[in-house]
């Protein structure tokens, strides 16, 4: 049994989050500059996209560019942007046809305005896509996030339209920017690393992590499906015991 049939599709995780790992080591493996690691990483962000479309996930999540990554040479930053903009317009189509909306999150102010530009296109016109939400984390803090719903929060009050009885998880949850997207079930960390590296830090409170040492440009649908497979065998307890669990 391949392991695609060993896929139980009515416990397929809803949101899939995947930190994409180890361009740039995958790249100086072939002799080649860290911008061919990145353009062949484009690849699989395409392949595994599709794959979770057809399997029925309903959620991915990419970390394609954290705030981080922007004390990265200049040659790189200034690569991976032009990258992202090609991407985008070449992409759309098959975003469209694949019926996958596409939603940005992080701080869209500090990208380039071309960037931006072909981003809020892109989004318009997949906004009525209803089959898998595409999620890109881009110039992306979990600890920014968090700080900013707090400072959002704090200007509720202070305009009393919120009181402090009312501060509870959801609150916190719908100031995020990720508000109206369920957290993610599974996350995923390709190329050996076992952090989460300032990802989606609130959301990921309950999620399995799947941690791979394959290179994200070598992630194909074969990866994914182990990644899944895997999830499916966990017990997920959400802090109760095994013996309170009911078994359907």
């Amino acid at each position: 049994m391949s392991l695609k049939e060993q896929i139980d599709l009515t416990k397929l995780p809803k949101h899939i989050a995947i930190i994409m790992d180890g361009n740039g080591r995958w790249a100086r493996q072939q002799g080649r500059n860290r911008i061919f690691g990145h353009t062949n990483g484009v690849k699989c962000v395409k392949t595994t996209s599709e794959a979770c479309t057809e399997l029925g996930v309903r959620y991915l999540t990419l970390y394609a560019f954290s705030t981080e990554n922007w004390y990265r040479p200049a040659a790189e930053v200034s690569g991976l942007m032009l990258l992202l903009l090609k991407t985008i317009k070449a992409e759309l189509k098959t975003l469209l046809k694949n019926d996958i909306r596409l939603r940005v999150i992080g701080d869209m102010s500090v990208l380039p305005k071309g960037v931006v530009k072909e981003l809020n296109e892109a989004v318009a016109n997949t906004a009525n896509n209803k089959r898998m939400d595409l999620i890109l984390a881009l110039s992306y803090s979990g600890k920014q996030e968090i700080t900013n719903a707090v400072k959002k929060i704090v200007a509720q009050v202070k305009e009393g339209k919120v009181e402090e009885k009312d501060i509870n998880e959801d609150l916190i949850t719908n100031n995020l920017y990720t508000a109206g997207i369920p957290d993610p079930e599974l996350l995923i960390r390709t190329s050996g690393e076992q952090r989460v590296s300032n990802f989606l830090l609130w959301q990921l409170a309950y999620a399995e992590y799947y941690f791979t040492d394959v290179f994200w440009p070598d992630f194909k649908q074969e990866e994914l499906y182990k990644a899944i497979v895997e999830y499916q065998n966990r017990e997920r307890r959400f802090g109760k015991t095994s013996e309170q669990l009911v078994t359907k």
